[in-house]
């Protein structure tokens, strides 16, 4: 299963990102999917450690021990650290 988002730049938007891309598109998924090799990164990262710790064996590839990883989300942190009226 894959995602697709779309985002809207206003005129102004667009202008001021050609300034610092020379392809907005292009520019704008690099950087998403630089932002997603890194997560996947630190979470294959934790969870061989983890798994080694637990003297568990480490099988799969990135993307499937990414998505067997109990992980808690970026929201699922905020709302937590909301309930307990901490800073998010």
């Amino acid at each position: 299963m894959s995602k697709s988002y779309t985002i809207t730049l206003s005129d102004a938007q667009d202008k001021a990102l050609s300034v610092a891309a020379y392809s907005q598109q292009e520019w704008i998924e690099n950087t998403v999917f630089e932002r997603c090799r890194l997560s996947i990164e630190e979470i294959v990262a934790v969870e061989v450690q983890r798994l080694l710790a637990a003297g568990q064996p480490i099988t799969g590839t990135k993307d499937e021990i990414v998505m067997a990883a109990d992980i808690e989300t970026s929201k699922e942190r905020n709302d937590r650290f909301a309930a307990a009226g901490l800073p998010e």
